[in-house]
């Protein structure tokens, strides 16, 4: 059985191809500097002064993502391999996109990029590394330092600032320092930067486990307080939500990350800030849901039981857990709280987690009730109940509801129901 292409070999024969057809091709970028750190990488992008229309006649399968740009995609088995034309880029008005791009050299097109270490080619025939920025000594010495002027590449894209901290915190590099003067110097423009670009460089950061060092850069260099609008840092609750940020576990993803970042907003500001950085409903309810409930955890041996299981019952419950502990862990508060809501989890049969409930809304319809506040309150008095297991059948909740609706029921054996509207409501 033939082994399935790698992306390795799907960019040699990218390469090959326009070599044969008397082109310069090289990889480019993140895939050298990755090579040359000894990781794999996990894509590799193909530089060459083949013109777009030249690469796309060249291969059967390609698909223009960008070709006023230079970039085509050439399909390599199952790799899509992005194949751009050597380019400088003119006039970036918008600090994030040039206006206007010309095609020209090797050595030209690395002059544009952004960091030394990610303008390095390789040549995968002659197993040559080409170097026109100094990039493999910055890679050699440990340093992220911007091509040429700094002022002029953050001045350009200045979403390049958050990828300077993100190589900075990934590979345990400091920025060299007049880099680093140019980022506080331009701080406030990436709030130029489309919302939906600055999530995705933020979840990037997040979702590694240098997150907490990404977050503490990102605050020490000014950018933080621009990430959206109506930002309020004072230094506490940054160096808090470091310290939070550091006692995730590894594999912690963005929303877990935001929660521990913003675990100090109230529910009502993290909806806004998920809302500003264009993150979807369900990643900014999650988030604010982490964030209302923490402190319940603080109190889970007396937390009554139908709290308890709408707490399990969520999805985010194990995140969390995981967000209360980094909390205690960074704050030197006990961890009881954690362990008892882990043991009750464990004492709960999954089946009475949540139940369906005995009584529906058509059956309070059928009793003659129309929807309201009402209508809600009684439903949601019956499935506490329930969780509470006070109400082991169908037969007794509607016999229950039946004593409700006509205002002639006992109090509830553990003193009436207990909910929070918010545990429900959520995600």
């Amino acid at each position: 059985m033939r082994r399935p292409l790698s992306v390795h070999d799907a960019a040699l024969r990218v390469v090959q191809r326009l070599r044969q057809h008397g082109h310069q091709a090289f990889w480019a970028g993140g895939s050298v500097r990755d090579m040359l750190l000894g990781r794999e990488p996990t894509d590799i992008d193909v530089a060459t002064d083949a013109v777009p229309d030249t690469i796309i006649s060249l291969f059967t399968r390609t698909r223009k993502v960008g070709a006023k740009f230079g970039v085509v995609m050439v399909r390599q088995g199952p790799h899509w391999i992005e194949t751009a034309t050597f380019r400088s880029d003119l006039d970036y008005r918008d600090g994030r996109h040039p206006e206007k791009v010309v095609f020209t050299t090797a050595e030209e097109d690395a002059q544009r990029r952004d960091f030394t270490i990610n303008g390095l080619f390789y040549d995968p025939i002659d197993k040559q590394v080409i170097d026109y920025v100094g990039g493999r000594k910055d890679l050699e010495a440990g340093i992220i330092r911007a091509i040429g002027d700094p002022a002029r590449r953050f001045a350009e894209d200045h979403l390049r600032m958050l990828r300077a901290v993100r190589f900075s915190a990934r590979l345990g590099f400091p920025i060299e320092s007049e880099t680093a003067a140019a980022i506080r110097e331009q701080a406030e423009h990436i709030s130029r930067i489309s919302p939906e670009r600055i999530h995705e460089e933020l979840e990037r950061m997040l979702d590694h486990p240098a997150r907490a060092e990404a977050v503490r850069q990102i605050a020490e260099l000014g950018v933080l307080a621009h990430l959206w609008p109506n930002r309020y840092w004072p230094p506490d609750r940054v160096a808090d939500s470091i310290r939070v940020l550091g006692h995730l576990p590894e594999k912690a993803g963005f929303v877990l990350s935001m929660a521990a970042l913003l675990n100090e907003y109230p529910p009502a500001a993290v909806l806004q800030v998920a809302r500003d950085l264009r993150c979807s409903n369900q990643q900014g309810e999650r988030i604010a849901w982490l964030i209302e409930h923490v402190d319940d955890l603080h109190h889970a041996e007396v937390l009554c039981l139908p709290a308890m299981k709408m707490l399990i019952a969520n999805e985010g419950f194990e995140d969390l857990l995981e967000l209360h502990k980094a909390i205690c862990l960074a704050r030197g508060l006990p961890l009881e709280g954690n362990e008892i809501a882990r043991q009750r989890k464990a004492s709960i049969p999954p089946e009475e987690v949540a139940p369906p409930p005995f009584v529906t809304g058509d059956d309070l319809i059928a009793a003659g009730l129309e929807p309201g506040p009402r209508f809600r309150e009684i439903l949601d008095r019956l499935y506490d109940e329930q969780l509470d297991n006070q109400l082991t059948s169908r037969d007794q909740a509607i016999e229950r509801m039946r004593a409700l609706l006509s205002g002639s029921e006992p109090e509830a054996e553990h003193g009436g129901p207990c909910r929070n509207p918010s545990v429900e409501d959520s995600p």
